[in-house]
């Protein structure tokens, strides 16, 4: 089946569709939940969870923009609610109390590999690894990710240029 007939057979309840979208986007879905929590059982269910709600509310697709981009943000709001009610974002910083950012060296962020810089991603604090993931990977802006998680603008630059810092920290740290 070609996406629009997966669409069409999920939307008239056909578990053989429901299984075989699951099946093309499950190992995605999952990727996206891990960039937000570090434990594989909790992005399992986290994972399960926003199929659940794919299939419940896949009439709201209507069909304009990717599906992909639809899915992803479903998932993506499965892992913000989930570190909602872990209240991650409380203890914050402020954009004045972070040091000036040293600059990266290019050469260590080029012999990184795509698993290493994941392992670094996910060992960020949570807050810092939401918004980090949020800004950079998903591409949302500070006034979106403050609206979304209910938190200051400026607590979302000041989260995100802490895990920069953090992130330059580690590469540097695992380059020496």
């Amino acid at each position: 089946m070609d996406e629009q007939q997966l669409i069409a057979g999920c939307k008239s309840r056909n578990r053989l569709a429901q299984r075989e979208l699951y099946e093309k986007y499950a190992r995605k879905m999952l990727a996206v939940c891990l960039r937000y929590v570090n434990d594989k059982e909790t992005a399992r269910d986290l994972m399960q969870d926003g199929f659940v709600k794919v299939f419940t509310s896949i009439d709201t697709y209507s069909g304009i923009g990717a599906f992909e981009g639809w899915l992803r943000k479903i998932f993506v709001n499965c892992a913000l609610e989930y570190l909602r009610r872990g209240d991650v974002l409380k203890e914050s910083t402020d954009l004045d109390s972070t040091a000036e950012l040293a600059q990266p060296d290019s050469n260590a962020i080029s012999d990184l590999s795509a698993a290493e810089l994941m392992r670094l991603v996910q060992s960020l604090p949570k807050g810092f690894r939401t918004i980090f993931n949020m800004f950079a990977v998903e591409g949302y802006s500070h006034k979106e990710i403050s609206e979304m998680l209910g938190i200051n603008e400026s607590t979302s630059r000041s989260q995100y240029t802490r895990a920069k810092q953090l992130l330059q920290k580690k590469v540097k740290e695992l380059y020496k």
